[in-house]
Parts: structure tokens; sequence; C-alpha cells
């Protein structure tokens, strides 16, 4: 098993990732709905920014994945749920463990379980 050690890693991790997501039966309409096809190629660029400024420092992100959480919320009528979290981050978990191993796997572990927790409260505390 590898170590994540460069863009490159995280760059492969988040595009297996999300083609996991984008055919999850839960997920996946979601997220096509919001993303479109022409558009996933610079959202996983994003994604690749922001995974990198946590695990390897670098500092290309620019964004605001709170906000962007509440707007999908309420297009999907405040019906966001710990299960699409939960969802989420198994996927995540299930796609890092298979082709990643070590201190920087496990930060990205760890990271996102915290991100998710938080994402959810925000969402929720921000409900009407």
């Amino acid at each position: 098993m590898k170590i994540i050690e460069s863009r490159e890693d995280i760059e492969h991790l988040i595009g297996t990732f999300y083609a996991k997501v984008r055919k999850d039966e839960l997920l996946g309409p979601i997220f096509n709905h919001h993303i479109a096809n022409n558009d996933w190629p610079a959202h996983l660029s994003k994604l690749t920014d922001f995974w990198e400024g946590h695990l390897l420092r670098g500092t290309n992100f620019r964004g605001n994945p709170v906000q962007k959480h509440l707007k999908v919320d309420e297009q999907l009528k405040h019906t966001m749920s710990k299960e699409h979290f939960d969802r989420w981050l198994g996927l995540w978990e299930e796609t890092l463990t298979s082709m990643y191993e070590g201190e920087l796997a496990e930060r990205a572990m760890l990271a996102a379980q915290r991100m998710g927790q938080a994402q959810l409260a925000v969402v929720q505390h921000n409900r009407p």
C-alpha cells in the first residue's frame, strides 16, 4: 500500500472517491444535480486544493464549504441528514483505506470525520 506524498496522490484519491460518490444511490443524485458534468474537472481541482492544504500544507484553496452545504440543504428543502454525511464518510473511508496508509491517510480520515460533524451541525443550526 502507498502513502500520500504529493498533490498527484491527493488528486488520484479525490478522483477515485468522487467517481464513487457520483454513482452512489443516495449521494449521486445530489452531487450530479448540483455540479454539471462539464464543471466536475474544476470542482475536483478545487477539492484537491482543499485536501492538499490540509495534508501537505498547500495554500491554493479558495472557497466556502459551509456556504455550499447551506445552499444545497436549502435546495433540498432542508432534508440533508446525518445519513448523507455518514454515507459520504463511509465512501471516503472505503476509498482512502483501499488506496493509502500512513500518517497522512490517518490525518485525512480524522479531518473528514471532524469536517462532516461540523458541516452537519452548521446545516442543522442554520435551518429556519
